[in-house]
């Protein structure tokens, strides 16, 4: 949205996609990048899977930023959480301020998967997600990500036999929840 206000403090969503045949619910925390709420925000990386980290590639400033939040991410998650580097507006090529191919080399310095995207495009937002949601699935079967241990912000829940129909669902709700 054009008139999209900053994010303050923090802000929640869910997504369920598909990898490799296998459905996974992304909780997606969005926290806002002011210094005036890095003390709040910090909190969130506890547990985190993943991380993407995004600056505005027409303000410098932004991009300066990376260095702390990439110290903050490592500091507060766990060594196997996924972190992706994302720069944003990509659809404002002429007001570029960061170049492509300093963040790329920050990026490999850094072992981040890296991508510039635009939220109001939509151009590479879903990959970026999506990417993320393979590494941490990777991640999971290499055995680097433990579905047992609570800081990998991962949860295992199994499907339920049975509950393939409409039906079986119905009489699953009646006795008894699933939440």
């Amino acid at each position: 949205m054009a008139d999209c206000p900053h994010t303050i403090g923090v802000e929640f969503g869910t997504r369920i996609i598909e990898v490799s045949g296998q459905k996974i619910k992304l909780q997606i925390w969005d926290t806002a990048g002011q210094e005036r709420f890095r003390a709040v925000t910090r909190s969130y990386y506890r547990g985190a899977a993943g991380a993407l980290m995004v600056y505005d590639i027409t303000r410098r400033s932004t991009y300066n930023h990376l260095s702390s939040w990439l110290t903050d991410t490592r500091n507060l998650t766990n060594p196997s959480t996924v972190i992706f580097l994302i720069g944003n507006k990509c659809d404002l090529d002429a007001q570029r301020d960061v170049t492509y191919e300093e963040a790329k080399q920050f990026a490999d310095e850094n072992g981040l998967m890296f991508v510039e995207a635009s939220a109001k495009t939509g151009e590479n937002v879903e990959e970026a997600f999506l990417e993320t949601a393979k590494k941490i699935y990777q991640s999971i079967q290499d055995g680097r990500l433990d579905l047992n241990a609570a800081e990998s912000g991962v949860q295992h829940k199994p499907s339920q036999p049975g509950r393939n129909t409409l039906m079986n669902d119905q009489q699953a709700n009646k006795d008894s929840c699933a939440c």
